[in-house]
């Protein structure tokens, strides 16, 4: 039984997801990325020259930092968001404060800046704080193409 505990644990961290990871995705919870994280859960750019998304649902990235104003403008309604499309859309969190090469290596120069990335096809960029009403339409018209 060990054995097999140990080797659930290596393959489901060699896989770069874990089930805390994979329940966050499902119940709506904002998970948090560093820059390692991104690599593995949404593109490594180190590796990869042309976009090749990673993930298993669309998603929506919210590069912020704490002292910005629009940024903090922005938490609840991306936290509404996460809950409303739960198991639909994967909402993450980059703070450019700590994640500094990961911001230098998108480019982003504006906050807030959220990424917008569909299942297939390239990601989509909105720079400062956008209504409720512009996200959904952001949800529905860029990510969730049928």
């Amino acid at each position: 039984m060990k054995k097999v505990l140990i080797s659930f644990f290596i393959i489901t961290m060699l896989g770069g997801i874990t089930y805390s990871q994979q329940k966050k995705e499902s119940t709506g919870t904002i998970i948090h990325l560093t820059n390692e994280q991104f690599k593995k859960l949404v593109f490594n750019y180190e590796t990869n020259k042309e976009w090749k998304y990673l993930g298993n649902k669309p998603a929506i990235i919210d590069f912020y930092a704490d002292w910005c104003g629009p940024c903090r403008l922005m938490a609840p309604r991306l936290e509404e968001i996460s809950k409303e499309y739960a198991g639909k859309v994967i909402v993450y969190k980059v703070d450019t404060e700590k994640e500094k090469v990961l911001s230098a290596n998108l480019g982003i120069q504006s906050l807030p800046t959220l990424l917008f990335i569909p299942q297939n096809g390239k990601p989509q960029a909105s720079m400062g704080a956008l209504p409720k009403e512009s996200l959904v339409k952001a949800i529905n018209e860029i990510l969730l193409i049928k």
